[in-house]
C-alpha cells in the first residue's frame, strides 16, 4: 500500500475501535462459542428475533436480562416494524448464531440462522435492491438503501452463505435449495448496483445513499441526507464489485468509472480534526490544513459535483462552520477512507483481462 492508503486503513481501524466497544455478538474466537456464556447470549439473541426472521437494531442483546425484561422482549415477537439490516442488525446476529451452531451442532441455532436468511431473501425487490426496514417500511425506509452499508452487508452475508465461507461452513447449515436461492439473490443485487450507478456527463460515477425503489433515481432520507453523489457508501459498493471473481464488461466499466470519480473529486491538503468532548458539550469538528492528507466529502451535489454539508433544516451549505454544532460533529461529513481503494484497484486491474 502507498502511504495515503496505509494511513486511511489505520484511521478506519482506529475509528472503528473507538466507536465500537467490545460486543460479544462480534466475537470470533471459536473457544468462546463452546461456553455457557455464549449459549446464554445466544438464547437472548433468539428472544429478540421477530416473527419476520429479522432483528431490531441498536440493542445490547448480550446484557443479561431480568425475567421481566425477557418477558417484555418476547412480547414484541410479532412486531413487523423494527426488523432491519441497518447498523449491522440481523447480519450480526446471524453470524453469531452461525458460530454457535458450528461450535455445538445444536439445531436451535441453525434454525434461527435459516430464518434470518429467509428474512433477507423476503425483503429483496424484483430489481435486486433492499430497503432499510421491512416488512413495514414507512417513509424513506422503503428506498433501496446503501446508507451505512446496509445493502452491502446483506449481500456480503448472502455471498458468504452461498459460498460456505466461515462461519457459514458448518455441515448441514445451508441446504442446496437455499444455497441456490442465495446465489440468485446475490446476482440480482449486483444487477441493482449496476442499474443504480449514477451516470454523469455520460460516464458511470458513484451512488447515492438511497435510490427510489421504482425509478432507481437518487433520493433523500433524513432532512440532512439529500440526494447526492455519496463517497462513503460508494467505496463499499466498489469493494464488493471488485470481489467478483470473473467480472463482465459492465462490472469492469462500473468499477473503472467509480475509481475515476474518486480520483477526480478527492480533496487534497485538508484533514478532519475533532476537538473537545461530547460528555461536556464541547465536541467540535473542523477541517484544518494538512499537506499530507487526502479526504473526500460524504456528499457532492448532483448538478456540479460540489461538496456540501447539511443541517436538519435540509439546506445544503458549503462549509462545516455554516451548520450547527450538533450536526457538524454528529455526522461523518468528510473521510479519508476511499484512499484504501486505490491499491486494491491497482491489483484488480492487473488480475482481470477486461481492463486491458
Amino acid at each position: 500500500m502507498n502511504r495515503i492508503a496505509i494511513a486511511a486503513v489505520a484511521l478506519v481501524t482506529a475509528v472503528c475501535a473507538q466507536a465500537r466497544p467490545y460486543n460479544p455478538l462480534r466475537e470470533t474466537d471459536s473457544t468462546f462459542f463452546a461456553t455457557a456464556e455464549a449459549a446464554r447470549i445466544g438464547r437472548q439473541v433468539l428472544a429478540y428475533q421477530r416473527h419476520t426472521g429479522g432483528w431490531p437494531k441498536n440493542i445490547d442483546m448480550a446484557r443479561e436480562l431480568t425475567p421481566a425484561e425477557l418477558a417484555a422482549v418476547r412480547a414484541d415477537y410479532m412486531r413487523s416494524d423494527d426488523s432491519t439490516t441497518d447498523n449491522d442488525a440481523t447480519t450480526m446476529q446471524m453470524a453469531y448464531l452461525a458460530r454457535l451452531y458450528k461450535a455445538t451442532g445444536d439445531t436451535l441455532w441453525s434454525n434461527a440462522v435459516v430464518r434470518g436468511a429467509e428474512y433477507l431473501l423476503s425483503g429483496q425487490y424484483p430489481n435486486g435492491g433492499w430497503p432499510q426496514f421491512w416488512p413495514e417500511m414507512p417513509g424513506y425506509r422503503r428506498h433501496i438503501t446503501y446508507n451505512d452499508n446496509a445493502m452491502a452487508n446483506t449481500m456480503t452475508l448472502i455471498r458468504d452463505m452461498r459460498d460456505g465461507v466461515a462461519p457459514y461452513d458448518a455441515p448441514g447449515l445451508i441446504g442446496d435449495s437455499l444455497r441456490s436461492r442465495l446465489g440468485e439473490s446475490f446476482d440480482r443485487g449486483i444487477e441493482c448496483i449496476l442499474a443504480t450507478q449514477i451516470i454523469y456527463n455520460g460516464e458511470p460515477t458513484v451512488w447515492c445513499q438511497q435510490h427510489d425503489r421504482e425509478t432507481l433515481e437518487p433520493v433523500g432520507a433524513r432532512a440532512f441526507e439529500l440526494p447526492a453523489f455519496c463517497s462513503t457508501e460508494s467505496m463499499t459498493l466498489v469493494w464488493l464489485l471488485m470481489d467478483i471473481p470473473q467480472p463482465d464488461a459492465r462490472v469492469c466499466r462500473a468499477i473503472e468509472g467509480a475509481m475515476c470519480w474518486f480520483d477526480r473529486y478527492k480533496i487534497e491538503g485538508l484533514r478532519v480534526e475533532r476537538t473537545g468532548s461530547k460528555a461536556d458539550g464541547t465536541l467540535d469538528t473542523r477541517l484544518v490544513p494538512d499537506s499530507t492528507s487526502v479526504i473526500w466529502a460524504r456528499y457532492y451535489d448532483l448538478v456540479d459535483c460540489r461538496p456540501f454539508v447539511c443541517d436538519r433544516d435540509g439546506v445544503p451549505r458549503e462549509r462545516l462552520e455554516d451548520i450547527g454544532s450538533e450536526r457538524r460533529s454528529g455526522y461523518s461529513w468528510y473521510s479519508p477512507w476511499p484512499a484504501a481503494l486505490f491499491d486494491r484497484y491497482a491489483e484488480w486491474k492487473q488480475k482481470h483481462a477486461c481492463n486491458e
